[in-house]
């Protein structure tokens, strides 16, 4: 499949076997914690089907000119793939293996700003290849630090920037969900959060929250059959194990 956009001739093609991938570490120790987030409660919504790709500074691709781009934003959601997930072990080529990312986001964590390169030569910047190549319906820029959190749509084939509801959340419609920011502690990082809601304003919990919830219930229902017990034992009836 071949499309035309600025002067660029834009081919989806699989990486070759041999193509070398760069080995940067991520930017932040933060960014993996992020991202693992984001995905494990949307797993445990059951939001994540067999063929959904979720994605951590992970290769997504396409050929410019005869020439490879590989970005890694740091979180995305592909919401079906159509080849073996063995086939998207080391990159992620659209249209090839299956569909455009609905969702790509990047942590901001240094001071160069290249979440908003709108470079269009070869390479081109990060936004530039999430807006006119990829056409990506949602980019999130996030700040971890302060919590800034920006959400742009892509309307008429570009970037707008939308405002939150008066929960300050974002409706994503491809997935049915909201999202926004939230203070919570998890992996030993307490701060801000990217976290998910559904429509009826519900926060999907992560896995420490349900367990701390099933404690909780545990626990209330141990001191109500420790309160029944002694209304019992303070009526003469003493209590069956």
């Amino acid at each position: 499949m071949t499309t035309l956009t600025q002067d660029y001739k834009i081919t989806w093609e699989k990486l070759p076997d041999d193509y070398k991938l760069p080995d940067d570490p991520v930017d932040n120790i933060n960014q993996p914690a992020l991202a693992a987030a984001l995905t494990e409660s949307l797993q445990l919504a059951g939001k994540i089907s067999a063929n959904t790709l979720t994605t951590t500074n992970y290769g997504i691709c396409a050929t410019l000119n005869n020439k490879m781009v590989i970005k890694a934003p740091d979180w995305a959601f592909i919401a079906k793939i159509n080849v073996s997930r063995e086939e998207v072990t080391r990159s992620y080529t659209p249209q090839l293996q299956g569909d455009i990312p609905v969702i790509v986001m990047e942590f901001i964590s240094d001071t160069q700003e290249t979440e908003y390169s709108i470079k269009a030569t070869y390479p081109p910047g990060k936004w530039f290849f999430y807006e006119r190549i990829l056409k990506v319906p949602n980019y999130i820029i996030f700040e971890p630090d302060s919590g800034s959190l920006e959400m742009y749509r892509l309307t008429t084939e570009q970037y707008i920037l939308q405002e939150p509801d008066e929960n300050q959340r974002y409706w994503i419609a491809e997935i049915n969900l909201y999202l926004g920011v939230s203070q919570g502690t998890r992996e030993n990082r307490t701060g801000k959060w990217l976290r998910w809601w559904d429509e009826q304003g519900n926060l999907l919990p992560w896995g420490i929250e349900l367990a701390e919830q099933e404690r909780q219930r545990t626990e209330q229902e141990r001191q109500r059959a420790e309160r029944l017990a002694a209304q019992l034992r303070a009526a003469g009836i003493e209590p069956e194990d």
